[in-house]
């Protein structure tokens, strides 16, 4: 797709949308070191893997179609990264077993809740364009909507019940999303290079 097809917007909406995954990333990074929440950790470095695919977006949408398949297949590794972040984190949780605070974990879930639905909302109407660039960015922002939720949850369960497993059990999910997500971009990006071949 040469920069005169692409979709009037696309290249500026792909950017507002890394901006604000860059700028809830720093508050999540923070709440979660704050209270010991392996779920927030998994989320924060997720919206910083959102930052990333968008903003590689941006640079690739006027690429060729071999080259946008290529950027796919790396970006469905990067998918990955979150679901590292969270083994890392998993291990220190059980070394050190303190619930995080609920009302924190469940109000920091809401202000990304509201960060991804708007994400997804501003991206939804460009999620077939240039293939698997632009679904990795959908996808992303859809499924950290759906963790976002489970977080809250989590929180108001953490309050009722206080134990480290409703946090761990939320983390065990996000990292299952940002595994089918990648699979799905993965498999995007591999139609684009069989086309181009």
């Amino acid at each position: 797709m040469s920069p005169q097809e692409m979709p009037a917007g696309l290249r500026r909406a792909v950017i507002v949308v890394a901006l604000l995954n860059l700028a809830y990333f720093f508050v999540e990074f923070a709440v979660a070191l704050h209270i010991g929440s392996v779920s927030l950790l998994a989320d924060s470095v997720d919206f910083l893997e959102d930052t990333s695919v968008n903003l590689l977006i941006a640079l690739a949408m006027g690429w060729s179609l071999a080259a946008r398949a290529k950027v796919g297949m790396a970006l469905a590794a990067v998918l990955l990264i979150p679901a590292l972040a969270f083994l890392w984190a998993l291990w220190g949780k059980f070394s050190n077993p303190i619930p995080p605070e609920p009302f924190a974990l469940s109000a920091t879930g809401l202000g990304a809740l509201a960060v991804n639905l708007t994400c997804a909302f501003i991206l939804v109407r460009y999620r077939h364009h240039s293939g698997s660039l632009t679904k990795a960015a959908f996808l992303s922002a859809r499924n950290d909507a759906f963790a976002n939720v489970a977080i809250i949850a989590a929180g108001l369960v953490t309050l009722v019940y206080p134990s480290v497993w409703p946090d761990v059990i939320v983390g065990l999910g996000i990292a299952a999303l940002n595994v089918d997500a990648a699979r799905e971009v993965w498999e995007a990006a591999r139609g684009e290079h069989e086309a181009a071949a």
